[in-house]
């Protein structure tokens, strides 16, 4: 019996260590001449929808001096592949500037980063 007992414990460890330690990126982007933290962690174990997609839940913090954001989100991304990419916009008036950042997220070896940034108006590349 205790062999069995420490079998399912081993087995469950896997889920419990997930639980525990969030996988996150840190990005540091010059806007505007200002320092914009950016930083996505994965909370929990991608999941399929049944479709071609899966949906990787993350806590993304974005930081400028004296101001933070932080959201709570799920990003649908394409399954089965090498990369997949998905677009997300930040208004950067919560953080004290001006303009929106187009960022585009990378999903790769269960990591989420910014693989790109435009800021409009103006279509500035910032990465």
């Amino acid at each position: 019996m205790t062999g069995a007992l420490a079998l399912s414990i081993a087995l469950a460890a896997p889920t419990a260590a997930w639980a525990s330690a969030a996988q996150c990126t840190v990005e540091v982007l010059t806007v505007q001449g200002t320092p914009v933290t950016v930083s996505y962690c994965i909370t929990g174990a991608p999941r399929s929808t049944g479709t071609q997609e899966i949906i990787v839940p993350v806590v993304a913090t974005y930081s400028a001096p004296g101001r933070s954001l932080r959201f709570t989100n799920e990003l649908h991304f394409l399954a089965g592949e090498g990369v997949s990419r998905v677009l997300q916009s930040l208004d950067l008036s919560k953080l004290g500037l001006h303009g929106t950042l187009h960022l585009t997220l990378a999903y790769i070896q269960g990591l989420v980063h910014v693989e790109g940034a435009l800021l409009t108006p103006g279509a500035i590349t910032i990465k």
